[in-house]
Protein backbone atom coordinates (compact mmCIF):
# COMPACT_ATOMS: atom_id res chain seq x y z
CA UNK A 1 0.00 0.00 0.00
CA UNK A 2 1.56 3.15 -0.93
CA UNK A 3 0.14 5.05 1.59
CA UNK A 4 2.16 3.32 4.31
CA UNK A 5 4.81 3.02 2.70
CA UNK A 6 7.94 4.71 4.40
CA UNK A 7 11.89 5.81 4.36
CA UNK A 8 13.04 4.62 7.56
CA UNK A 9 16.80 5.18 8.61
CA UNK A 10 17.35 5.72 5.05
CA UNK A 11 15.73 2.03 4.06
CA UNK A 12 13.02 2.56 1.82
CA UNK A 13 9.94 0.07 3.26
CA UNK A 14 6.47 -0.88 1.90
CA UNK A 15 4.82 -0.38 5.45
CA UNK A 16 5.53 1.06 8.29
CA UNK A 17 4.30 -2.25 10.29
CA UNK A 18 6.18 -5.10 11.19
CA UNK A 19 6.90 -7.56 13.80
CA UNK A 20 8.42 -6.75 16.66
CA UNK A 21 11.71 -8.76 17.97
CA UNK A 22 10.31 -12.06 19.74
CA UNK A 23 6.41 -13.05 18.42
CA UNK A 24 6.90 -15.91 15.64
CA UNK A 25 10.09 -14.32 14.57
CA UNK A 26 12.45 -17.51 15.67
CA UNK A 27 12.44 -20.10 13.23
CA UNK A 28 12.65 -20.63 9.94
CA UNK A 29 9.02 -21.59 9.23
CA UNK A 30 7.40 -18.64 10.95
CA UNK A 31 9.64 -15.89 9.56
CA UNK A 32 8.99 -17.31 5.81
CA UNK A 33 5.48 -17.23 6.61
CA UNK A 34 5.50 -13.44 8.19
CA UNK A 35 7.37 -12.85 4.57
CA UNK A 36 4.42 -14.21 2.67
CA UNK A 37 1.86 -12.42 4.00
CA UNK A 38 3.29 -9.34 4.86
CA UNK A 39 5.86 -6.88 2.53
CA UNK A 40 7.13 -5.02 5.61
CA UNK A 41 10.38 -5.75 6.84
CA UNK A 42 11.04 -8.60 9.13
CA UNK A 43 12.40 -8.17 12.47
CA UNK A 44 14.45 -11.47 13.78
CA UNK A 45 14.13 -12.77 17.38
CA UNK A 46 17.40 -11.29 19.17
CA UNK A 47 20.22 -13.45 18.94
CA UNK A 48 23.71 -13.68 20.14
CA UNK A 49 26.53 -15.60 19.05
CA UNK A 50 26.11 -19.23 19.97
CA UNK A 51 22.10 -19.04 21.19
CA UNK A 52 20.08 -19.02 23.90
CA UNK A 53 17.92 -21.70 25.76
CA UNK A 54 17.14 -19.05 28.77
CA UNK A 55 15.93 -16.81 29.29
CA UNK A 56 12.45 -18.13 27.23
CA UNK A 57 11.82 -14.71 26.32
CA UNK A 58 15.46 -14.58 24.13
CA UNK A 59 16.00 -18.18 23.60
CA UNK A 60 17.27 -18.29 19.88
CA UNK A 61 19.40 -20.63 17.84
CA UNK A 62 22.10 -18.28 17.15
CA UNK A 63 23.65 -15.43 14.84
CA UNK A 64 24.31 -18.19 12.13
CA UNK A 65 20.63 -19.76 12.19
CA UNK A 66 19.65 -15.96 11.19
CA UNK A 67 22.57 -15.84 9.13
CA UNK A 68 21.34 -18.26 6.91
CA UNK A 69 18.01 -17.11 6.90
CA UNK A 70 18.74 -13.66 5.53
CA UNK A 71 20.78 -15.37 3.02
CA UNK A 72 17.70 -16.68 1.90
CA UNK A 73 15.26 -13.47 1.52
CA UNK A 74 17.66 -10.81 1.26
CA UNK A 75 17.80 -11.74 -2.45
CA UNK A 76 14.46 -11.98 -3.00
CA UNK A 77 14.26 -8.43 -2.20
CA UNK A 78 12.93 -8.72 1.61
CA UNK A 79 14.01 -6.12 4.13
CA UNK A 80 15.49 -7.75 7.03
CA UNK A 81 16.19 -6.18 10.01
CA UNK A 82 18.53 -8.23 12.79
CA UNK A 83 18.37 -7.77 16.42
CA UNK A 84 21.73 -8.27 18.89
CA UNK A 85 21.86 -9.29 22.64
CA UNK A 86 24.73 -10.51 24.03
CA UNK A 87 26.99 -10.08 27.44
CA UNK A 88 29.66 -8.35 25.81
CA UNK A 89 30.85 -5.39 23.80
CA UNK A 90 32.87 -8.01 21.71
CA UNK A 91 29.45 -10.52 21.38
CA UNK A 92 27.53 -7.47 20.21
CA UNK A 93 30.52 -6.68 17.70
CA UNK A 94 30.41 -10.52 16.37
CA UNK A 95 26.99 -10.83 15.84
CA UNK A 96 26.53 -7.20 14.10
CA UNK A 97 29.30 -7.87 11.54
CA UNK A 98 27.93 -11.33 11.07
CA UNK A 99 24.28 -10.37 9.96
CA UNK A 100 25.45 -7.06 8.30
CA UNK A 101 27.45 -9.29 6.23
CA UNK A 102 24.47 -11.56 5.36
CA UNK A 103 22.56 -8.52 4.06
CA UNK A 104 20.98 -7.51 6.84
CA UNK A 105 19.41 -3.63 6.00
CA UNK A 106 19.50 -2.49 9.58
CA UNK A 107 20.61 -3.63 13.04
CA UNK A 108 18.85 -3.54 16.06
CA UNK A 109 20.95 -3.02 19.23
CA UNK A 110 18.47 -4.64 21.92
CA UNK A 111 19.69 -2.86 24.85
CA UNK A 112 16.42 -3.02 26.53
CA UNK A 113 16.60 -6.18 27.97
CA UNK A 114 17.16 -7.40 31.14
CA UNK A 115 19.52 -9.80 29.81
CA UNK A 116 21.73 -7.35 28.65
CA UNK A 117 21.33 -4.87 31.63
CA UNK A 118 22.67 -7.52 34.29
CA UNK A 119 25.66 -8.38 32.45
CA UNK A 120 26.76 -5.42 29.91
CA UNK A 121 25.07 -2.70 31.82
CA UNK A 122 24.90 -0.67 29.00
CA UNK A 123 23.22 2.37 31.02
CA UNK A 124 25.33 2.26 33.91
CA UNK A 125 27.11 5.59 32.32
CA UNK A 126 26.47 7.66 29.50
CA UNK A 127 30.39 6.65 28.49
CA UNK A 128 29.31 3.00 28.57
CA UNK A 129 26.74 3.13 26.02
CA UNK A 130 28.44 5.27 23.72
CA UNK A 131 31.64 2.95 23.79
CA UNK A 132 28.57 -0.22 23.05
CA UNK A 133 27.48 1.57 20.47
CA UNK A 134 30.48 3.21 18.69
CA UNK A 135 32.41 -0.23 18.73
CA UNK A 136 29.45 -1.58 16.51
CA UNK A 137 29.13 1.26 14.55
CA UNK A 138 32.83 0.91 13.96
CA UNK A 139 32.02 -2.68 12.57
CA UNK A 140 28.83 -2.27 10.29
CA UNK A 141 28.23 -0.32 7.53
CA UNK A 142 24.12 -0.32 7.50
CA UNK A 143 21.89 1.33 9.99
CA UNK A 144 22.21 1.22 13.31
CA UNK A 145 19.26 1.23 15.59
CA UNK A 146 19.01 1.19 19.32
CA UNK A 147 16.25 -0.45 21.56
CA UNK A 148 15.60 1.67 23.99
CA UNK A 149 14.70 0.22 27.94
CA UNK A 150 11.23 1.50 29.14
CA UNK A 151 12.98 3.82 31.53
CA UNK A 152 16.83 4.97 32.26
CA UNK A 153 18.22 7.66 34.79
CA UNK A 154 19.13 9.46 31.92
CA UNK A 155 16.90 11.99 30.30
CA UNK A 156 15.48 11.92 26.66
CA UNK A 157 17.56 14.83 25.50
CA UNK A 158 20.64 13.01 26.39
CA UNK A 159 19.65 9.94 25.07
CA UNK A 160 18.78 11.28 21.96
CA UNK A 161 22.06 13.64 21.71
CA UNK A 162 24.14 10.36 22.21
CA UNK A 163 22.34 8.51 19.63
CA UNK A 164 22.94 11.00 16.87
CA UNK A 165 26.45 11.57 17.81
CA UNK A 166 27.00 8.08 17.66
CA UNK A 167 25.72 7.36 14.23
CA UNK A 168 22.81 5.76 15.05
CA UNK A 169 19.84 6.65 12.94
CA UNK A 170 16.88 4.77 14.21
CA UNK A 171 15.65 4.53 18.28
CA UNK A 172 13.11 1.79 19.23
CA UNK A 173 11.32 3.16 21.60
CA UNK A 174 7.97 1.96 24.21
CA UNK A 175 4.72 2.99 23.03
CA UNK A 176 3.23 4.23 26.30
CA UNK A 177 0.65 6.12 25.87
CA UNK A 178 -1.82 7.05 28.89
CA UNK A 179 -4.72 4.93 28.25
CA UNK A 180 -7.04 7.73 29.02
CA UNK A 181 -5.58 9.98 26.38
CA UNK A 182 -8.23 12.50 25.10
CA UNK A 183 -7.02 12.71 21.02
CA UNK A 184 -8.59 13.93 18.05
CA UNK A 185 -7.23 11.60 15.46
CA UNK A 186 -8.68 13.73 12.49
CA UNK A 187 -6.99 16.84 13.48
CA UNK A 188 -4.31 15.45 15.82
CA UNK A 189 -5.06 17.50 18.85
CA UNK A 190 -4.73 16.17 21.97
CA UNK A 191 -6.50 17.74 25.27
CA UNK A 192 -3.73 19.43 27.47
CA UNK A 193 -1.30 21.37 27.93
CA UNK A 194 1.89 20.42 25.14
CA UNK A 195 3.90 17.33 27.05
CA UNK A 196 5.52 13.63 25.91
CA UNK A 197 2.86 11.82 25.37
CA UNK A 198 5.44 8.69 25.64
CA UNK A 199 9.08 7.38 25.05
CA UNK A 200 8.70 7.65 21.76
CA UNK A 201 6.91 11.10 21.38
CA UNK A 202 9.64 12.36 24.12
CA UNK A 203 12.19 11.03 21.49
CA UNK A 204 10.76 12.22 18.41
CA UNK A 205 10.83 15.91 20.07
CA UNK A 206 14.46 15.60 21.16
CA UNK A 207 15.84 14.05 18.16
CA UNK A 208 15.45 17.12 15.94
CA UNK A 209 14.48 15.52 12.65
CA UNK A 210 18.07 13.45 12.90
CA UNK A 211 16.42 10.35 14.37
CA UNK A 212 13.84 7.82 13.32
CA UNK A 213 11.27 6.17 15.26
CA UNK A 214 10.02 3.04 15.81
CA UNK A 215 7.45 2.43 18.50
CA UNK A 216 6.33 -0.66 20.22
CA UNK A 217 3.94 -1.54 22.22
CA UNK A 218 0.26 -1.59 22.41
CA UNK A 219 -0.72 -1.27 18.74
CA UNK A 220 -3.42 -3.68 18.29
CA UNK A 221 -5.27 -1.80 15.53
CA UNK A 222 -5.33 0.61 12.68
CA UNK A 223 -6.42 3.64 15.20
CA UNK A 224 -3.05 2.73 17.57
CA UNK A 225 -1.03 2.75 14.57
CA UNK A 226 -2.71 6.11 13.22
CA UNK A 227 -1.85 7.80 16.49
CA UNK A 228 1.69 6.67 17.14
CA UNK A 229 2.83 7.60 14.22
CA UNK A 230 0.88 11.45 15.00
CA UNK A 231 3.08 11.37 18.63
CA UNK A 232 6.18 10.99 16.35
CA UNK A 233 6.98 7.37 15.37
CA UNK A 234 7.97 6.57 12.11
CA UNK A 235 7.79 2.52 12.37
CA UNK A 236 5.85 0.45 14.54
CA UNK A 237 6.41 -3.18 15.72
CA UNK A 238 3.53 -5.59 16.57
CA UNK A 239 3.95 -8.08 19.24
CA UNK A 240 0.71 -9.08 21.49
CA UNK A 241 -1.95 -8.68 18.08
CA UNK A 242 0.75 -11.19 15.97
CA UNK A 243 0.64 -13.81 19.14
CA UNK A 244 -2.99 -13.96 19.56
CA UNK A 245 -4.18 -13.54 15.61
CA UNK A 246 -0.73 -14.94 13.88
CA UNK A 247 0.96 -12.92 11.03
CA UNK A 248 -2.32 -12.02 9.24
CA UNK A 249 -2.36 -9.13 11.80
CA UNK A 250 0.16 -7.11 10.43
CA UNK A 251 -1.92 -7.09 7.33
CA UNK A 252 -4.80 -6.20 8.89
CA UNK A 253 -3.35 -3.52 10.77
CA UNK A 254 -1.78 -2.03 7.72
CA UNK A 255 -5.33 -1.87 5.81
CA UNK A 256 -6.63 -0.56 8.83
CA UNK A 257 -3.79 2.37 8.63
CA UNK A 258 -4.36 2.56 5.35
CA UNK A 259 -8.32 3.02 5.99
CA UNK A 260 -7.49 5.88 7.63
CA UNK A 261 -5.57 7.82 6.13
CA UNK A 262 -7.62 8.05 2.78
CA UNK A 263 -10.59 8.29 5.40
CA UNK A 264 -8.67 11.72 6.52
CA UNK A 265 -7.73 12.26 3.36
CA UNK A 266 -3.70 11.68 3.59
CA UNK A 267 -1.96 10.34 0.84
CA UNK A 268 0.76 9.07 2.39
CA UNK A 269 1.26 8.00 6.35
CA UNK A 270 4.45 10.98 6.37
CA UNK A 271 2.16 13.69 6.73
CA UNK A 272 0.81 12.37 9.83
CA UNK A 273 4.19 11.85 11.62
CA UNK A 274 5.18 13.65 14.34
CA UNK A 275 1.74 15.79 13.88
CA UNK A 276 0.16 16.09 17.41
CA UNK A 277 -0.74 19.29 18.49
CA UNK A 278 -2.66 20.21 22.40
CA UNK A 279 -5.63 22.17 23.22
CA UNK A 280 -3.72 24.36 25.39
CA UNK A 281 -0.70 26.50 24.71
Amino acid sequence: MERTSIRLGGVDLQSTVMNASGPRSAERGEIFELSAVHGGALVFKSCNIAGLEAPDNLKNRGMEHFAAIAGELVPRGKKVIGSIVGTTEDEFVAVARRLDGAGAAILELNLADEYVAHSLAPFASLEKLKSVIGRVRDAVGCVLAVKLPPKSSFEARALADLLKSSGVAIAVCQNDLPKDLEIDIKSGVVKGKPRALSQAHAMYREGGGQLDIVAVGGINAGRDAYIAHLTGAKGLQVGSALIKEGAGALGRIDKELDALLAENGKKSVSEIIGKVAFSES
